[in-house]
């Protein structure tokens, strides 16, 4: 029997725990399933905007997994800390398999980036997603009339969206009730989305992108002479991907559209570098100064040396996320990820037998959620091709009483089951349906103190 040790609940960690139990080639193996909070499913719970309900759906699928018999969840379990550090984590288990993504967001690195009201994207979404971690404050929303928002990925398109929505469609989701209710008292009104490259190169997915079309109230404004910048856009016929093509179609339905008088406006720009973010003698964002780029054919943009200024009070960048060092790993800094041979942890350039990777600290922050189910599948083809090595290791006691004795308290499964009651019987107080817990202190005492 090997016992098998899954450092994060996401996506990659649940495919990689349930590929583990299903394959048929090792007989016997127990996964512990270690998340460092006490509710499962990553940034499925955490990221995925409260509105997308079709895509926070996959909880079904990655509950079936965490309720195998042959897992076990154990969360309120930080790894790497003093208290179980990844040596003795190894000790413990016969293998660890480290899930753990790419937590920290990527900075412009500009004059100003530290006003007072430049928050990164990740930070707002962790906000009004409900993450335990997030900074129990408002964003000054009720002092903000414009926002721009620095990207042109689906995180992007998220929070932007977010920021111009009404609260009418908010109020079904699992928003916390602090989020929803300082949204509903935002004085927003503009909201400026700004991609320093053109409309053809965008990230974000034509579905996300048509959403901000669709909502009450706001009118999606676009300048046909920024979209004719690009050569791409300008040539219909030009050799795009699909999903591109699709993007430029729909931009160009916006550019050609009259206005449609609603109270909320969204601006979609492009070409436009970040400078300086803009503040006034308190110390507070006041606007964003952009250089204006064009084309330097050969896929990337140069500046022009046209400024333009955006008036704003909030500032929220969306540029990438990275990795970040866990301590006893190793790390590499350039491309924020464990370096690994098909997911192998390399120490000093040789396999690390019994330590692997899988997900966003594997291969970087790419792909879609569906992205990470070939990812844990090869390193959990990795981990079973050691399995006789593995196997000679003597791992008899439950970890989960070495876990105890260092002094942290996991919640299990059905502390997990009680946040979920706890959240659905909040939301019948508030007169909506199910609402997230915001905070530590409350999702433990939810859980029933620990197990």
């Amino acid at each position: 029997m090997l016992r098998i040790a899954v450092v994060g609940s996401g996506p990659s960690g649940v495919y990689s725990a349930q590929t583990l139990v299903q394959q048929r080639e090792v007989p016997g193996i127990l996964v512990d399933v270690l998340d460092r909070l006490p509710a499962p499913y990553g940034l499925v719970r955490y990221g995925v905007a409260p509105d997308h309900e079709k895509i926070k759906s996959l909880q079904s699928s990655l509950r079936t997994v965490l309720e195998d018999e042959r897992i076990r969840f154990l969360g309120n379990v930080e790894v790497g800390g003093e208290a179980l550090p990844t040596a003795r984590l190894l000790e413990l288990y016969h293998a660890v398999v480290y899930c753990v993504g790419a937590a920290r967001d990527r900075m412009l690195g500009i004059p100003g980036e530290d006003l007072v009201g430049v928050h990164s994207a990740t930070a707002f979404v962790s906000w009004y997603s409900g993450h335990p971690d997030a900074a129990a404050e408002a964003f000054g929303l009720p002092g903000v009339d414009s926002a721009v928002v620095i990207g042109a990925g689906n995180v992007a398109v998220d929070v932007t969206r977010i920021l111009a929505r009404g609260v009418p469609e908010l109020t079904p989701t699992d928003m916390p009730q602090p989020a929803l209710g300082a949204l509903g008292a935002s004085a927003v009104r503009s909201v400026h989305m700004v991609a320093r490259r053109g409309p053809s190169q965008g990230k974000f997915t034509t579905k996300e992108l048509r959403e901000l079309g669709t909502m009450p109230g706001v009118d999606v404004l676009v300048d046909p002479a920024e979209l004719a910048v690009d050569p791409a856009y300008a040539d219909p016929g030009a050799a795009l991907p699909t999903a591109n093509r699709r993007n430029v179609e729909v931009l160009r339905g916006w550019a050609a559209a009259p206005a449609g008088g609603g109270d909320r406006r969204i601006s979609l720009r492009f070409f436009l570098r970040p400078v300086e973010v803009l503040g006034g003698p308190d110390g507070r964002v006041t606007g964003m100064r952009f250089e204006r780029t064009a084309p330097d054919g050969r896929g990337g943009v140069t500046g022009t040396g046209v400024h333009e200024d955006v008036p704003a009070q909030l500032v929220l960048r969306s540029v990438g996320y990275q990795g970040v060092p866990l301590d006893g790993l190793p790390f590499d800094g350039r491309r924020g990820t464990v370096p690994h041979a098909a997911g192998r942890v390399l120490r000093e350039g040789r396999a690390s037998v019994g330590e692997y990777v899988a997900g966003w600290i594997k291969r970087g922050p790419t792909g879609v959620i569906g992205t990470n189910r070939p990812c844990a599948k090869e390193t959990a083809s990795s981990l079973l091709q050691d399995a006789g090595a593995l196997a000679r290791r003597d791992r008899e006691r439950d970890p989960l009483e070495a876990l105890r004795e260092a002094g942290l308290r996991p919640v299990r499964w059905p502390g997990w089951l009680a946040i979920e009651t706890a959240e659905a019987e909040l939301g019948r107080s508030l007169g909506r349906r199910s609402v997230k817990i915001p905070d530590w202190a409350g999702l433990l005492a939810a859980a029933g103190g620990t197990d």
